[in-house]
């Protein structure tokens, strides 16, 4: 396995495939929210005859599968690396979505969202576990700000592209080229990216006596831990809603055409990318004057949490400028709390050896996120026959996301990981010892 000191031999190669990593994520997204696309277009709502509810249902089908994976595959992230586990689900992911654009009924499309998650459940687990091997806590918030992009800018990019493909040809060749094109990055990856494990048999010798103290106990033990998971909720409901239901809330309730609601999904997405990035290596620059990397990152999650609750604003503007105005802000003000949130839940209070678990485990609770969130909205529109509703509930999740940031993202409640190398065989020459805990 590569550490930093690695990386600090590499500088530029780091970089490169830290690109590549935000690249998978963005298209990742672009096939999972191309859906919400679909299901705001009237000839698929026809189609398939769905209601509110059944929009909800397709929408969260791929948040279940996803969220029920997320812990094998920090396991796998941590046992076999990053190279060959993500290369091949990335393949499935794809071809799974290329083949969305041949369905013909409701069951088939959402057994296809069930597989894409399982698919895509690899992605977070195992870009965070490179990032934390090669990166130092001085950079790790620009690092991740530069790889959170990807999740965002795959939204923003993904909704106007594919209400544009619908309109102009259709739902089903949407599916195909989004899924297709992807591909394409296996290239690259192949190319560029090494195996960041030793042959299997130093691997089962050194890395089973090194990861036998991490266990799934342990980890939930870490009020930490559970921070993390709450934080990830509530921030991923507000996201997952705006992936899933933006498209719909701003045709059907605010008149926008499909194409005009793709512009505003992708300004609203955009600014939260950048916001991301920047408040990623605004802390990492005050950290590195000595400032504390715990309290310096809660300041700027909670500051998100707040400014993230202006989506109110939006919802009770009476004028279309306004309410655009606060629909873009408010999930671009959120983005103070995205690298922030994420070095510090995953990175900063985590032990090198448990980021693929740890990961793994808080990614349920994001997943959750986005399968309550598609849920719920369609349940309480169909019961309201408005968005407002829907909206007070990001209001409220929001406030409980500030709150667990203040109270549970402590030093002391970190996870207690003891590293254990065994006695014999010794490490191989050039293998680098274990990591320290943090």
């Amino acid at each position: 396995m590569e550490t930093s000191n690695t990386a600090t031999r590499a500088p530029t190669s780091r970089w490169i495939v830290l690109g590549l990593l935000a690249l998978g994520v963005m298209i990742s997204f672009v096939d999972r929210t191309s859906i919400s696309s679909a299901l705001a277009d009237k000839d698929v709502i026809r189609k398939f005859s769905l209601t509110s509810v059944d929009r909800g249902w397709v929408n969260a089908a791929f948040f279940w599968s996803y969220g029920v994976f997320q812990v094998p595959m920090g396991w796998v992230a941590d046992r076999y690396g990053v190279k060959w586990p993500y290369a091949i689900c990335f393949a499935l992911w794809c071809l799974a979505t290329a083949a969305m654009g041949a369905v013909s009924a409701l069951a088939s499309l959402i057994v296809l969202r069930l597989l894409i998650g399982v698919a895509e459940a690899i992605v977070i687990p195992a870009s965070y576990r490179w990032i934390r091997n090669h990166f130092e806590e001085g950079q790790t918030g620009f690092a991740v700000g530069l790889f959170t992009m990807g999740n965002k800018f795959g939204p923003a990019i993904g909704a106007p592209i594919s209400a544009w493909l619908i309109v102009n040809y259709s739902w089903k060749l949407m599916f195909v080229a989004t899924g297709a094109i992807g591909v394409l990055w296996l290239v690259p990856w192949l190319l560029l990216v090494h195996n960041d494990l030793p042959p299997k048999a130093q691997r089962v010798d050194v890395l089973k006596g090194r990861y036998s103290q991490v266990t799934l106990g342990s980890i939930l033990a870490s009020p930490v831990v559970w921070g993390g998971m709450i934080n990830n909720f509530c921030y991923g409901y507000f996201t997952f809603y705006c992936m899933t239901w933006m498209p719909a809330y701003l045709v059907e309730q605010r008149g926008l055409s499909l194409q005009q609601s793709g512009l505003y999904t992708f300004f609203s997405f955009a600014g939260i990318a950048i916001v991301a990035a920047l408040s990623g290596r605004a802390a990492d620059a005050i950290i590195d004057r000595g400032r504390d990397p715990v309290a310096v990152r809660k300041a700027f999650v909670i500051a998100g949490f707040i400014g993230g609750c202006t989506v109110m604003l939006g919802t009770f503007a009476t004028s279309l400028e306004w309410a655009l105005f606060w629909n873009v802000f408010s999930l671009s003000f959120l983005g103070l709390a995205t690298a922030n949130n994420l070095a510090l839940s995953r990175l900063t209070l985590i032990p090198r050896q448990a980021i693929g678990l740890v990961t793994g485990v808080q990614q349920v609770a994001t997943s959750l996120a986005g399968g309550v969130a598609a849920t719920l909205s369609g349940w309480l529109l169909h019961v309201s026959g408005s968005y407002d509703l829907p909206m007070l509930v990001i209001f409220v999740f929001l406030l409980i996301g500030a709150a667990a940031t203040a109270i549970l993202l402590r030093p002391q409640w970190s996870p207690k990981v003891t590293d254990v190398v065994p006695a014999t065989p010794t490490l191989p020459a050039g293998m680098p010892d274990a990591p320290a805990h943090q």
